[in-house]
């Protein structure tokens, strides 16, 4: 099936595009990398009269390290993040971006037009609401900072104003002795995962200082597993401290079957992510090199 028809717009920068939009009305959005929103307008889910195109504006991608945060430009590509030696200060960061669909889609989807775009089921949210995260926004009254943990609202939906764009990611490097992993099971690489587990902890010695657990595709918004983290904070991680863990993820999950599996089949999926992206994340804290890769059916 083929979109409606629409006006196509070009912006020269992130401000020009604001103003665009603005004078464009409700039925306006902004284009990023489209892997989201060109799909949604083809099978006529999406049908904007006017599209403002943000690729080609200059400066808007980019990765950088300023003090003890990485800088993400919000049109930065998925493909940039995966090759990346400044992103691979958090290989949890390695971790989604080398797992996006395939070669294709990493090589146009941007980090800030997949958090704007708030799919239930998309990578980065699940991954960067484990870690402390900012947006630098950009709307026609200014910049505003927005902590990721209150961006999303509901499915597809954020705080952003109708003529507001992100106009770059902050991720707060964490403390000594910490480690993450991301881990979604998929049938095939270019699908949505099935379930997918993110992992951030902060050990001291064989004890756990700290842990933020979030589970993916298991909700209408990324699930934080609360339970998760205090079978693990301030213990040592044993069997026992992850059956734990595994049985509260298993509970906090509140997925809709469909056919990538049964309600019970994914909650069971997602307790057995979750045990190996504890294990992953607990060798990176001890200093490790783990690669990780998804898991396919």
């Amino acid at each position: 099936m083929y979109p409606r028809p629409f006006h196509y717009h070009r912006a020269s920068s992130l401000r020009e595009a604001v103003t665009m939009l603005s004078q464009l009305g409700e039925d306006a959005r902004f284009l990023a990398g489209g892997q989201s929103l060109i799909p949604l307008m083809k099978l006529r889910f999406s049908n904007p009269s006017h599209l403002v195109d943000l690729s080609f504006v200059p400066g808007a991608a980019y990765i950088k390290q300023e003090r003890s945060a990485l800088h993400f430009g919000a049109l930065t590509r998925h493909s940039e993040i995966e090759n990346s030696a400044t992103a691979a200060m958090l290989p949890v960061l390695h971790d989604c971006a080398a797992g996006i669909a395939d070669v294709q889609v990493r090589n146009r989807g941007t980090i800030g037009g997949s958090l704007a775009e708030a799919d239930p089921s998309g990578d980065w949210a699940t991954v960067l609401l484990t870690q402390e995260t900012e947006l630098r926004c950009l709307g026609p009254s200014g910049e505003r900072t927005v902590p990721l943990r209150g961006f999303i609202t509901d499915a597809y939906t954020t705080v952003l104003g109708h003529d507001e764009l992100i106009q770059e990611v902050i991720v707060r490097i964490p403390p000594p002795g910490s480690g993450g992993a991301y881990l979604a099971f998929k049938r095939s690489a270019p699908v949505y995962p099935t379930a997918s587990v993110a992992v951030q902890l902060t050990m001291d010695g064989g004890v756990c200082k700290d842990a933020v657990i979030t589970l993916g595709c298991v909700g209408l918004t990324v699930v934080r597993s609360e339970g998760s983290e205090a079978a693990l904070r301030g213990h040592e991680i044993d069997d026992k401290a992850i059956a734990a863990a595994m049985e509260a993820a298993r509970a906090a999950a509140d997925p809709q079957a469909d056919m990538r599996g049964s309600v019970e089949y994914k909650r069971v999926l997602v307790a057995a992510l979750l045990k190996r992206a504890i294990e992953i994340a607990m060798r990176r804290a001890r200093g490790e090199q783990v690669e990780v890769s998804h898991i396919y059916a």
